[in-house]
């Protein structure tokens, strides 16, 4: 079962894959299921969320920067709401 991967990106790094002409998603604080059909990624640019997934919980916050493999089943605890740029893989 594939995991999450959570990292921190330099500003360099951000810039150069362009992840700040991404979408934007948010909302607010809540609790959800979630099936990734295609993989994720994505830049969190405020809030906290727990990610409940078979390998373990994840906790991602304002600077992470997530990928979400396809075929994930997890579930969403948002703590505090979340905003991020997001793109389909």
């Amino acid at each position: 079962m594939p995991s999450i991967l959570i990292e921190k990106l330099s500003e360099e790094e951000i810039l150069k894959r362009n992840i700040r002409q991404w979408p934007i998603w948010k909302k607010g604080k809540s609790h959800f299921m979630e099936l990734y059909d295609e993989e994720e990624q994505c830049l969190i640019l405020s809030g906290e969320a727990k990610i409940k997934t078979a390998k373990g919980i994840f906790v991602i916050k304002e600077g992470d920067f997530v990928t979400f493999p396809e075929g994930l089943k997890c579930s969403w605890e948002i703590i505090s709401p979340i905003r991020k740029h997001y793109q389909i893989v």
